[in-house]
């Protein structure tokens, strides 16, 4: 085959930008107010969750004092606030909703979605003064804010985890009408709305606090140095080790995706970065489509338990089980290796 096959020709880092983008949004790319709207809705939210990791909002100021403090609760619903608000954004509703604009009624949820989650934020004192006695504007705000939230989850990680989340809910309600194994007494709109959503029991409980103080941040940090050349370095480095030998792209791919894992706690993103460029080439030495696809899909999948940068469930290990960070990924760093 010759060498300026069209498959194996590399991509500029704005087209890989671009792919990984059409991967994580469905493709979605308004210009003009929309687009400028979401970057600075994104770099907002990137600061806010950096003010609250540092202590910057503890410091007393001369003249001003101390600012910028946020409980855990208040925090998690300004968090959550953001990415409902971005996911509408984001994400069309359908494969067919337009890609290059966004339709007033993605703007209409996603403004509401917004201050339903940031409703624990914005009336804290008030609901603090009242615990589960939640009155009939917590209730709505409630109902209509998982709805929303539930919407927002199946556009963008698609249905099988909305469908899971819904069937638990009604699960609490229809408890009387069940097999007897698995029956129970029910519980009323009132009681579900309240610890679903008014309180940190539910939606605002541990795994949004995992997002909050961990997830994000580590996101953030594999992003920027993404950004700053690292994803392009590590492909560079496996073709540098491994190119030589038989099967060399195959070996490359896997190296690769491991190192990107070290700074990519998503898959979806390391198969875009590296895969771009090990595919075409496992296929010009001989490797079928689906065998080259397959590689590249595993090995990206095994970066996600590769530290520093894990995937999400890590960081719920931290805070269920109640250990450090480091000892999950001391303890992670072995079988992940052993993975590859």
């Amino acid at each position: 085959m010759s060498d300026n096959h069209p498959d194996t020709k590399p991509m500029s880092d704005d087209a890989l930008q671009d792919l990984v983008a059409s991967s994580d949004t469905g493709a979605r790319a308004p210009g003009g107010f929309a687009e400028k709207l979401i970057l600075w809705v994104a770099a907002i939210w990137s600061l806010f969750q950096l003010w609250i990791a540092s202590p910057l909002p503890f410091i007393d100021w001369p003249v001003i004092g101390s600012f910028g403090v946020f409980n855990d609760t208040e925090a998690r619903s300004i968090h959550l606030a953001f990415a409902i608000f971005l996911a509408y954004l984001a994400y069309p509703a359908f494969k067919r909703s337009p890609r290059d604009r966004i339709p007033i009624q993605d703007w209409i949820l996603a403004i509401v979605g917004a201050f339903c989650a940031a409703y624990l934020f914005i009336f804290y004192q008030s609901l603090s003064g009242r615990p589960g006695a939640p009155i009939t504007q917590d209730v709505i705000v409630a109902c209509i804010g998982m709805v929303l939230l539930l919407e927002a989850t199946r556009r963008s990680l698609g249905p099988p985890l909305m469908i899971v989340a819904s069937i638990f809910l009604l699960y609490t309600f229809l408890g009387p009408y069940m097999p007897s194994l698995i029956a129970h007494k029910g519980e009323s709109l009132n009681s579900v709305v309240n610890h679903q959503w008014i309180t940190t029991e539910g939606v605002f409980g541990i795994a949004l606090g995992v997002s909050t103080s961990f997830v994000f941040l580590f996101v953030l940090f594999g992003a920027l140095l993404d950004r700053a050349g690292a994803g392009n370095y590590f492909i560079q480095v496996a073709f540098s080790l491994m190119g030589h030998m038989r099967g060399g792209p195959a070996k490359a791919a896997v190296v690769s995706s491991g190192m990107t894992g070290l700074i990519s706690g998503s898959s979806i993103a390391n198969v875009v970065t590296t895969g771009t460029f090990t595919i075409p080439l496992m296929k010009r030495v001989g490797f079928s489509a689906e065998k080259a696809g397959a590689v590249e899909v595993a090995s990206s999948v095994n970066g996600q338990i590769m530290p520093p940068v894990m995937g999400a469930a890590a960081f719920l290990m931290v805070e269920y089980v109640g250990i450090s960070y480091f000892e999950v990924v001391k303890h992670a760093f072995l079988p992940a290796l052993i993975s590859y």
